[in-house]
């Protein structure tokens, strides 16, 4: 736990519990903690932990507000069950009470209720959705409430992770761009081996697990050692994040199609299946993700087989958060203004008439 007011030693110290897969509470800056902590109190029988949502005063305020209704009234704490049940503090849940119902078979979700009565563990993949908390699904919030153990990415929205029960188990995969991450071999481990002590795990994912985020692979490793696994799709910020800075992706008379593909890997290079010179020949709307880094060769590539330089572009940095940032340009200038403006990952680019489009709408944080 980190809390001094020193930046760049707390930096530091965030940085070698990162190489150590360590967790680390930075009371100073949430944005760059990998675990947070609860305000407890404890009154009687009753334990009381409270998240605020990153805001530590929050947090404490609330506590304080609730220990001090309990003092005032100890015969809430200190209430005795009926006679014969037992006390709720000490009597499990079912799993009936804690467990979804669908069972899935190679990765479609079906009846579970065999599952349940075995009290098996199972595995869901979750879609956190773009960076806002709230764009999470009704279904993947209520599994996170009903899980033992979350295996979350680096990008989920921390607000999820501040709601968990004080009892999960959070897993810190550490999947971010370019940055250190838990091998995909040992993610697949820590579902099955979860699932299969009886485990209700929830693998959340930044955006849907299926674009992108190697959510086909968990599935499978899920399938092969018979363990139950739940899809959830997630809102992708493909589609989100442009939506956030007033980018429609297609719009009429304009673009009736939009491409998305990764620029995790440069074009040209032998592991990469994506065709740069077909997509710079279609009319419609190009998003890429993850491809700030390579983003001057993407650049290139494109100007070369077709895109003219003057095609409208744009880039949305963090969208559907607090933090959302939107540059706007030529395509042919894209590359030294983002460079300027010192745009970071996570960001979406994308290319085509569309990013102008709206521009007479109004949108928060737009550098032209």
């Amino acid at each position: 736990q980190v809390a001094i007011d020193d930046p760049v030693a707390a930096e530091e110290v965030s940085r070698a519990a990162e190489e150590r897969r360590v967790f680390c509470v930075r009371a100073h800056d949430r944005t760059r903690a990998s675990a947070w902590t609860p305000a407890v109190t404890r009154h009687g029988p009753v334990t009381v932990a409270v998240l605020g949502g990153g805001n530590p005063r929050r947090a404490v305020a609330v506590r304080d507000a609730i220990r001090d209704f309990l003092d005032a009234r100890p015969d809430v704490a200190d209430a005795r069950p009926e006679a014969g049940a037992a006390p709720p503090e000490t009597r499990p849940a079912t799993r009936a009470e804690s467990r979804p119902r669908e069972r899935p078979e190679s990765g479609a979700p079906v009846d579970g209720a065999d599952a349940v009565a075995r009290g098996g563990g199972w595995v869901a993949l979750v879609g956190a959705g773009p960076g806002d908390p709230e764009l999470i699904t009704v279904k993947g919030r209520r599994l996170l409430g009903q899980a033992d153990v979350v295996v979350a990415d680096r990008l989920v929205p921390g607000l999820l992770l501040d709601e968990l029960r004080p009892e999960v188990e959070l897993i810190d995969a550490a999947k971010i761009p370019y940055g250190p991450a838990r091998a995909q071999e040992e993610i697949n481990k820590i579902l099955v081996d979860r699932a299969r002590a009886g485990r209700a795990v929830v693998r959340l994912k930044g955006g849907d697990p299926y674009v992108f985020g190697r959510g086909g692979e968990e599935a499978l490793a899920c399938a092969a050692a018979g363990v139950p696994v739940i899809v959830v799709p997630g809102v992708t910020s493909a589609v989100a994040a442009p939506g956030a800075a007033g980018i429609p992706v297609t719009h009429r008379g304009v673009a009736h199609e939009f491409t998305v593909v990764s620029g995790h890997l440069p074009p040209g290079d032998p592991n990469s299946l994506v065709d740069w010179a077909a997509l710079a020949r279609l009319r419609g709307t190009v998003v890429v993700l993850m491809g700030l880094k390579n983003l001057p060769a993407i650049v290139e590539v494109l100007v070369r087989h077709g895109r003219p330089a003057t095609t409208p572009a744009a880039v949305v940095q963090e969208g559907t958060t607090g933090q959302q940032r939107v540059l706007r340009c030529a395509l042919g200038e894209l590359v030294a203004r983002v460079r300027a403006a010192a745009i970071r990952p996570p960001a979406v680019v994308v290319v085509g008439e569309v990013a102008d489009v709206l521009a007479t709408v109004p949108s928060a944080s737009v550098e032209r």
